[in-house]
């Protein structure tokens, strides 16, 4: 671990609960959209995201300046993209900003500087900026920014009052809003001496009558008691794993958010971007439960379900979501009772992380009620290592994704504890799983928890620090490859195509002439032989031959 003095920044989306609430879907895709936006602006900036939870983003900067600079643009950008929006419907971050000792650790920051811009975050206006003294000092004269001082604050955890500065931001007409002051809470006058007599008569009166109401009632619940059948008896909820038990240590346990919650498990603490909605399986699960067959959880939570869950008696339920989060209640009253209360402790350990997906029951009693079918997975084995192939993960390298999502990995994937995995979608979609007790248990979960957002089988691209396929650079990823079914390929010439890819480990290419008719280039050393093999092999059957995959890959021109 080393200290260092960093301006902090972070940042929170207002009514973020609301907003979900009413529409899941949308509020998710449009977070996905403005994140790509704060990532971006930050990058910029020169700053560095090292930790996001939900709609929740921290990140330092080398400079105040740079800071309150990003945080401005980051809010007029976003103020913008609302005005297409109804104001109930507005996605409105507020942040907060300080300059403060931290101390580094796997690339995470904790201290008072981190907890301080969370509290200030809290005090700023919806779609404003607050910043601390230091931070004020550093750019008043610097940027051309108005602020207004709200003085001192007190904030929770924080022991002495924090001085604050609100942001003026800029109106349309180019003009500047005027931030609103909040006001502290007046202070109650002390009671003059003489009353205190008069007040401890009239507590003595009133606790004799209130003890006495009590004491009938108490006599007449005892009399009802005693003739009416007691209920039976209520267990205590499951010991499913918490939130904190189900945390890889690296994660980070200092957020933007107060109190301080604990962290999602390893498999839902995870980035997750972008984030649709689930696509609708053929055929939600039905039948038995069976512990082994469940999706989304670590092998701690399967021990359990197949234990101490499934040798309980009615009535009990489990409920869990796409990004690994559960819970689960046994020995309950009633049917209702189990459905309610696996699915309030679910949500509860989903909300503390941020988790912007939200619980389902997936079985009641020993039933499996889940309303999506299985994710869709790739075959087994999930993954596997080629010394010709395998390189060292490079968050640059990345495919398919955007450049704020290669920022995300770098500040997420790359200094999390192992075992952890990577599965990207055809369509960018991608899930972390970080601090798996294995490799092999950190690609299944992230395979699924990819497979149900994707709505189709994912690829793991990356276990722990390499790459574990073969990642083009010589030309552009459009996609993944699937040779059955590429039109690019003769009709007859493509089983043959499969059959050999499946067999060579090491480089492999795929090019095709103007007849579609395939040319190889297999267990080549090095990306650069295989090419040239595939295009001489299509050079001997087909004309004006040109690459379109290599590896898992389909490949373009690199524009």
């Amino acid at each position: 671990m080393k200290r260092k003095i960093a301006a902090i920044f972070a940042a929170d989306i207002a009514g973020y609960s609301r907003l979900v609430a009413e529409d899941e879907e949308e509020t998710l895709r449009r977070l996905a959209s403005y994140r790509e936006v704060i990532d971006d602006f930050i990058a910029k900036a020169s700053g560095r995201i090292f930790n996001t939870a939900g709609d929740a983003v921290l990140a330092e900067f080398p400079s105040a300046v740079d800071a309150v600079r990003c945080a401005i643009d980051i809010q007029e950008s976003l103020r913008t993209r609302n005005m297409a929006y109804p104001p109930s419907r507005q996605m409105s971050f507020r942040i907060g900003i300080t300059i403060g000792d931290v101390v580094e650790r796997n690339g995470d920051l904790l201290g008072d500087g981190v907890n301080i811009a969370a509290r200030l975050e809290g005090l700023a206006e919806v779609g404003g900026i607050c910043v601390s003294r230091a931070v004020h000092e550093q750019v008043a004269n610097k940027l051309s920014v108005q602020f207004a001082d709200i003085g001192a604050q007190e904030v929770k955890n924080i022991p002495t009052p924090v001085h604050a500065y609100m942001v003026a931001m800029r109106r349309e007409d180019g003009t500047y809003s005027k931030p609103q002051v909040k006001k502290a809470a007046a202070k109650v006058a002390a009671a003059p001496v003489w009353m205190w007599p008069l007040v401890v008569a009239v507590v003595s009166v009133v606790a004799i009558v209130v003890s006495g109401f009590l004491y009938n009632t108490k006599l007449k619940q005892t009399v009802t008691a005693a003739v009416a059948p007691a209920p039976a008896p209520s267990a205590s909820p499951s010991p499913t794993p918490t939130a904190a038990a189900m945390a890889p240590s690296p994660m980070p346990t200092q957020m933007a958010k107060a109190p301080m919650a604990p962290m999602a498990p390893s498999n839902a603490g995870a980035a997750m971007a972008p984030m649709p909605a689930p696509s609708p399986s053929a055929a939600p699960m039905t039948g038995k439960l069976a512990a082994d067959s469940v999706p989304f959880i670590n092998e701690r939570v399967r021990n359990y379900l197949a234990g101490d869950y499934s040798a309980a008696g009615d009535y009990k339920a489990f409920a869990l979501n796409v990004g690994g989060f559960t819970g689960s209640v046994l020995n309950q009253p009633s049917e209702e009772a189990a459905r309610n209360g696996a699915i309030e402790q679910c949500q509860k350990r989903a909300d503390a992380a941020q988790s912007p997906r939200r619980c389902e029951l997936y079985a009641v009693g020993n039933n499996v009620v889940y309303t999506h079918g299985k994710p869709p997975m790739p075959p087994a084995p999930y993954f596997r290592h080629d010394t010709m192939t395998e390189r060292a993960f490079a968050s640059k390298d990345f495919p398919i994704v955007r450049d704020p999502q290669k920022v995300r990995l770098e500040n997420m994937f790359v200094p999390a504890a192992k075992s952890r995995s990577v599965a990207l979608g055809p369509g960018g979609q991608y899930f972390m799983v970080l601090g798996a007790s294995s490799a092999e248990e950190a690609a299944r979960r992230s395979l699924e928890s990819c497979g149900a957002i994707a709505g189709v089988a994912c690829m793991v691209v990356a276990v722990d620090d390499n790459f574990v396929v073969p990642v083009p650079t010589l030309l552009r990823i459009t996609g993944f490859f699937h040779a059955a079914s590429n039109a690019s390929i003769i009709a007859d010439q493509r089983d043959e195509v499969v059959r050999k890819l499946g067999e060579a480990m090491g480089w492999n290419a795929v090019a095709v002439g103007t007849a579609g008719r395939p040319g190889l280039g297999l267990k080549a050393a090095d990306e650069q032989a295989a090419v040239n093999t595939a295009l001489a092999d299509c050079a001997k059957r087909d004309s004006d031959c040109h690459v379109i995959a290599i590896g898992p890959f389909t490949v373009g021109p690199i524009n």
